[in-house]
Formats: structure tokens, C-alpha cells, sequence
């Protein structure tokens, strides 16, 4: 089955021609725990012009040892406006290599959109996931195709990337740092001042709560370090495991 769902996510990847990272994007981790229930809460806020807000809020579910599916609403604010309905979102991650088997693991993510505006069409995401350790160190790098079907205005596959690497000093709090990027048409980059850019200092940690219960937790302060990017952007992301 593991194969089966290699090749279709090799495929994924070769029919798709980026990925513009939102205020509440998190950076994907390929390994999933069967059994798993979560309910999700991200929320992001950027200091572009004009300032940027969103909020999700979703359900997930370990279906088994290398699927793990959620689907979730997403909330957004421009400006001063409010914050209103945005998106329904439906993603799913598969874990493609056993945990700790290979100096590296290995997973593969899928993300659908659909927008409240018809116009903006249906955005897919998609891409490889991978992880390593050194000791406590647990290093992460994903890179991600992003394109919108049946838009009003048509739009390239787009490329952008997820990295980072984190401490693991105690399961309550870990600290470490975390970098989001997107570079434009995946077959013709835009010029490094048109490129967005962000990195900046991040925490992590687990809190159990008893009878399999647990409240999971990062965070990040992203800085712009190039001229697209916004000069400020706060990222959270809370879960309860159960």
C-alpha cells in the first residue's frame, strides 16, 4: 500500500506546475501515530500592507500507521475588516518510511482548498516531507507546489519551501527556529527581491493531560530577510490530542 501511495504521490508531483506561505502555516512532519484524534487551532498574523490575519480551526485523525487526514475552516482578516469565513480546507499526510528505520524520514502531503470566493478556484497543495536527528536535535525540511484550478484568473504552479530545526530540552518546552519561503513559478523563480522569505526564533512543547490526553503547542516570531516578505509575522498553532 506504502508503494501504491508513493507512485500517485510522484505523480501528484509531476502533473502540478507555489506555495505562498499564510500567517498560520505550520511546518509539516511526515510521521503519524495510528489512532490519533486532534482537534487543531492555528492562527497567524502578518504586518504586511495591508496587514494579514487568518484562523483556522479543524479535526484530525491517525486512520492508520501511515495516514493521517484532518479537514478544517479557515478564517481570514485584511486590513481592519473582520474576520470572516475564507476556505474549507481537507488535508492529508502520508508517512511513506517507518519512523527511525532510515537516516531520514521520509512522508508526502496533500492539501485541498476551497475558497468562499469561487473566483479565487481551488488551490492543491502538495509535497515531500522530511526529517532527521542528531541527538536531540530534530531537523525538518519540506518542499511544496501550490496550484489554484478554475480560477477566475489563471495562475501558475508556484514553489516554496518549510524548514526547522528545534532543541528537544524537555517534552514541555523545546525551543529551536523555523523558516517559511515561496520563490515564484516553479520552472522560472522570481527575482530575489520579488521572493518571500521569513525566519525566526520558535517554541515547542507537549503537555499530558492523563487518560491519553495531551495539549501540543509551537510558535514562531518570523522576520522578513527579503523585500516581499512582511517585516513581522507571529505563528501559533495549538493542539488537544486524544
Amino acid at each position: 500500500m506504502k508503494s501504491n501511495v508513493a507512485l500517485l504521490a510522484a505523480m501528484g508531483m509531476l502533473c502540478l506546475q507555489a506555495a505562498h506561505a499564510g500567517p498560520a502555516d505550520y511546518v509539516y512532519t511526515p510521521t503519524v501515530e495510528q489512532g490519533e484524534k486532534e482537534i487543531d487551532f492555528k492562527f497567524g498574523t502578518a504586518d504586511s500592507d495591508p496587514r494579514k490575519t487568518q484562523a483556522t480551526l479543524g479535526f484530525g485523525y491517525g486512520v492508520n500507521a501511515w495516514w493521517f487526514t484532518e479537514a478544517y475552516i479557515k478564517y481570514a482578516q485584511t486590513g481592519s475588516g473582520s474576520l470572516k469565513y475564507d476556505a474549507f480546507e481537507f488535508e492529508n499526510k502520508f508517512q511513506l518510511t517507518e519512523t527511525g528505520k532510515y537516516p531520514v524520514d521520509v512522508g508526502f502531503i496533500t492539501e485541498i482548498e476551497i475558497p468562499r470566493d469561487s473566483d479565487e478556484g481551488v488551490e492543491l497543495k502538495v509535497g515531500p516531507l522530511f526529517q532527521t536527528e542528531f541527538g536531540k536535535l530534530q531537523l525538518n525540511g519540506n518542499f511544496l507546489l501550490e496550484k489554484r484550478f478554475n480560477a477566475a484568473t489563471s495562475s501558475p504552479t508556484e514553489a516554496g519551501y518549510q524548514w526547522q530545526a528545534k532543541y528537544r530540552l524537555q517534552p514541555r518546552f523545546e525551543y529551536g527556529v523555523q523558516g517559511f519561503g515561496s520563490m515564484g513559478k516553479w520552472n522560472d523563480w522570481d527575482a530575489a527581491s520579488k521572493q518571500s522569505h521569513t525566519m525566526g526564533p520558535a517554541v515547542f512543547g507537549k503537555v499530558a493531560l492523563g487518560d491519553h490526553q495531551a495539549i501540543k503547542y509551537n510558535a514562531a516570531w518570523l522576520f522578513g530577510v527579503s523585500d516581499a516578505a512582511a517585516d513581522n509575522t507571529f505563528r501559533l498553532q495549538a493542539e488537544l490530542e486524544f
